[in-house]
């Protein structure tokens, strides 16, 4: 299994803070966060990672080098990240990835990492970690699921009184399940030229076509997705509790 992580992008809400460095190399208590994150694929047991980079990559490619020397590391260039979202960096990804099963993760993310564990351990194929209990808006990844917690409609447009819950961006996916996005995200991306999407259109599309991808509550494990300096405060509580 590899781990996938997409940090392609600009961060602009995060801005002055990502004037000078991408936003997966922000600190919060002396760790950046992607360092955060290659610690917690480390831990369980995947050593092996696929990073698309974009904006800043050079430092990116550098962090990785200079601090985890022994892990096995990937980059694959998105040359659009300005004008492109995370569906189009996950299609670069198909070559590199090579068929075998991933957790993918988008690299804005402070979590526990027991919730590697938790997706790697329910026996589903295609999961996706999902918290309950937060007030839902426009802005957040909602989840619509049936009886056992397989997904009926994932996206921003979910109406919030029909979500479960908000999808944090850490999923387990089969090399089957991916081959079939990867179709999708290239018809989208050649044929309709349509690029500034989120991953979440091409699951959705799966799931239309009999894909079975499940929804796992990851309970009172610590996550949170970082986007705005407020998100950035919230995270350094989230860390005290990890």
């Amino acid at each position: 299994m590899k781990g996938v992580i997409l940090a392609a992008g600009v961060s602009s809400r995060l801005r002055p803070l990502t004037d000078l460095v991408p936003k997966c190399l922000l600190e919060l208590g002396g760790k950046t966060i992607l360092g955060m994150t290659l610690e917690n694929l480390l831990a369980n047991g995947i050593d092996r990672v696929v990073i698309v980079t974009g904006y800043r990559e050079d430092q990116i490619r550098t962090f990785v080098r200079d601090s985890f020397p022994a892990l096995h590391a990937a980059f694959v260039r998105n040359d659009r990240f300005e004008t492109t979202n995370n569906g189009y960096s996950l299609w670069l990804t198909e070559r590199a990835v090579g068929g075998e099963d991933i957790v993918l993760l988008d690299s804005d993310i402070v979590f526990d990492r027991r919730i590697i564990g938790l997706l790697a351990l329910t026996g589903h194929d295609n999961c996706l970690a999902m918290t309950r209990g937060k007030a839902l808006g426009d802005e957040e990844i909602k989840v619509q699921v049936a009886p056992g917690g397989v997904i009926r409609r994932i996206g921003k447009d979910v109406p919030p009184g029909d979500a479960a819950g908000e999808s944090i961006g850490i999923e387990k996916m089969s090399g089957k399940f991916l081959a079939a996005l990867y179709r999708i995200l290239e018809r989208m991306i050649t044929r309709e030229q349509t690029v500034n999407m989120f991953y979440e259109a091409a699951f959705q599309e799966a799931i239309n076509g009999g894909a079975v991808m499940t929804a796992v509550d990851v309970g009172g494990l610590q996550c949170i997705e970082i986007d705005t300096a407020e998100d950035l405060r919230a995270a350094r509580a989230v860390l005290t509790l990890l």
